[in-house]
């Protein structure tokens, strides 16, 4: 089975500064598929942010509330960001913003479960390359 390559998200320029004040915390997306997983980090200013949940929705499912909680006047001005590729799926992102000295990755690149291990691994002390010596009986 073949990995899926995760691009992340970009906030249009008005919603970068909500996103890091943690006043917005979710996203309507119109994608052909997903571009973010669970768990993940991404690259978001000097921070990033990670992403709680992803949902499948519908249009009808874009209420006046929901685009105003994602930053939005409304509807149509949620719509006319979102809607501008090939896409057809409507997805409800919810995520929050770790900024700078919460991160741990020093890297714009998703952190998911492998790299939260490889991150670990790099903090553990090295060991020695000193030859052990054979001690005589």
């Amino acid at each position: 089975m073949q990995e899926r390559n995760y691009t992340g998200m970009v906030f249009t320029k008005r919603l970068r500064e909500g996103v890091m004040r943690g006043e917005i915390t979710s996203s309507i997306r119109i994608w052909t598929s997903p571009h973010v997983k669970v768990g993940n980090r991404y690259a978001m200013g000097e921070g990033q942010i990670e992403i709680e949940s992803i949902m499948p929705i519908g249009f009808p499912d874009i209420t006046p509330e929901l685009a105003r909680e994602s930053g939005f006047l409304g509807v149509l001005d949620l719509l006319k960001v979102a809607k501008h590729g090939m896409g057809s799926n409507v997805y409800l992102i919810r995520f929050h913003y770790l900024p700078p000295r919460a991160t741990h990755s020093g890297h714009g690149a998703a952190v998911g479960v492998a790299g939260r291990a490889t991150q670990q691994k790099r903090l553990q002390p090295k060991k020695s390359k000193e030859p052990t010596k054979a001690v005589a009986p």
